[in-house]
Parts: structure tokens; sequence; C-alpha cells
């Protein structure tokens, strides 16, 4: 048996596709709704990933009215429009952009504990 019969097993690294360009986490097609701790028990519920089409400050005005928040649309360099609502409201802004028809429930990541 020579050294070239003999296969060495390839590297595996178990974060290849969540690293990877066409996966979920990385693409655009996917609304990503996250958590911020703030102090004490405070937070900050993040909205992120929404089409450029969308208003963003009617759909902020709507979930403001419907949740009894407070919240704000941010801009940032990297990720471009972020819509910021005062508390942990993941569970009611996921329905709620279903339910309206702006996002399929299969395209919507939410983070956080």
């Amino acid at each position: 048996m020579s050294e070239s019969d003999l296969q060495t097993p390839a590297a595996f690294d178990p974060f290849a596709e969540a690293n990877a360009d066409n996966s979920g986490a990385g693409s655009k097609d996917y609304v990503h709704i996250r958590t911020q701790q703030r102090n004490g028990r405070k937070s900050l519920t993040t909205v992120q990933g929404l089409k450029k089409e969308f208003s963003y400050n009617k759909i902020l005005k709507d979930l403001k009215k419907d949740f009894c928040c407070n919240g704000t649309v941010v801009q940032d360099p990297e990720l471009g429009q972020v819509i910021q609502l005062q508390g942990d409201q993941r569970k009611n802004v996921s329905t709620f952009l279903v339910q309206a028809g702006i996002v399929k429930k299969e395209h919507i990541k939410i983070h956080g504990f």
C-alpha cells in the first residue's frame, strides 16, 4: 500500500453553510428580527431586511399603534434602514408582517434568547 492510496479526511467546517454567501443568514431576502438588551429590564426590537419598496415610516406607524410602544427608523451604513421598537416585540412583529402580507413566514428569522 503506497501513500497515494491512503485518503485523509477533509477538514470539516460546521459553520460552512452559515458563512456561505447564499445561506439564509447573510442573504438579502430574509427579514431579521432581533432583540437588544438596554439597561435593566429595558430592551429594543430591531427589524432589518425589509424590501426598499415598502414605506418604513408607514409600517412603523402601524406597529407603534398596534403594540402601544414607541419606535423609530434608523439609517445604518451597513444594514440600510432598520426599524427599532421599544420592548421585546419579536413575536408581535413577525405575526404582523405575515398578516399584513409584507413577508412570508418562511422568510423571517427571529434572533435572540
